[in-house]
């Protein structure tokens, strides 16, 4: 069992650094507004992912992996919110509503845990995972349910450690982020960013 949980993790982690819409969501955040910012969107994509890993659990998350309708309504919706965040990005960026002007610093726009929060619920692709992917990589020694629950808390924490971590590298460089020209920059790549994820996933498949 131990070598098993020890291969699930493995294939975890691999999963989690793979960069995609909280990513980028956590980086338009901490560029923005900041190391506070960035940390409290990533307390709401992991917040998220516990809401799946229970939906998961109970067994709703399998009703809208199977579901094409339940799958197409919240994909879309993802994909809206994501492509509003990129829109967002792109508009600050043209106005240079970044950046005060007196004291250099980001303005925060909207409640960061919300937005990782809304982003992560909103991502269909989290279901299909948890559902399709976490029941071939639980342990055999223990119950479905059990197992299940070990890997989704294992997901879950190198997540927040890995954007954790990634806000913090972030926040070292600080300083060059500030350059008004550098911010105007970052909010043009990752606006283009979420609306490139927003697009892949309205057009997903399950």
């Amino acid at each position: 069992m131990f070598v098993q949980l020890l291969a699930a993790m493995g294939v975890l982690a691999v999963l989690t650094v793979v960069p995609g819409p909280d990513m980028a969501v956590v980086t338009k955040r901490a560029v923005s507004s900041g190391r506070q910012d960035g940390l409290r969107t990533v307390g709401g994509i992991t917040a998220g992912l516990l809401i799946w890993g229970a939906l998961t659990v109970v067994g709703l998350a399998a009703v809208l992996a199977a579901s094409a309708t339940a799958y197409t309504v919240v994909k879309l919706a993802g994909a809206l919110y994501l492509g509003f965040l990129g829109v967002q990005a792109l508009l600050q960026s043209r106005s240079g509503r970044s950046v005060t002007p007196a004291a250099g610093h980001a303005v925060p726009s909207g409640n960061p845990w919300r937005t990782g929060l809304v982003s992560n619920v909103l991502n269909p692709k989290i279901a299909i995972f948890y559902t399709g992917l976490l029941p071939t990589l639980a342990p055999s020694g223990l119950s479905p349910h059990l197992g299940m629950t070990l890997l989704v808390l294992i997901h879950t924490a190198l997540t927040l450690v890995w954007l954790g971590s990634y806000v913090l590298v972030l926040a070292k460089a600080r300083a060059f982020f500030e350059k008004p020209a550098v911010r105007r920059a970052m909010d043009r790549v990752t606006g283009v960013v979420l609306i490139g994820f927003g697009v892949k996933v309205a057009t997903s498949q399950p």
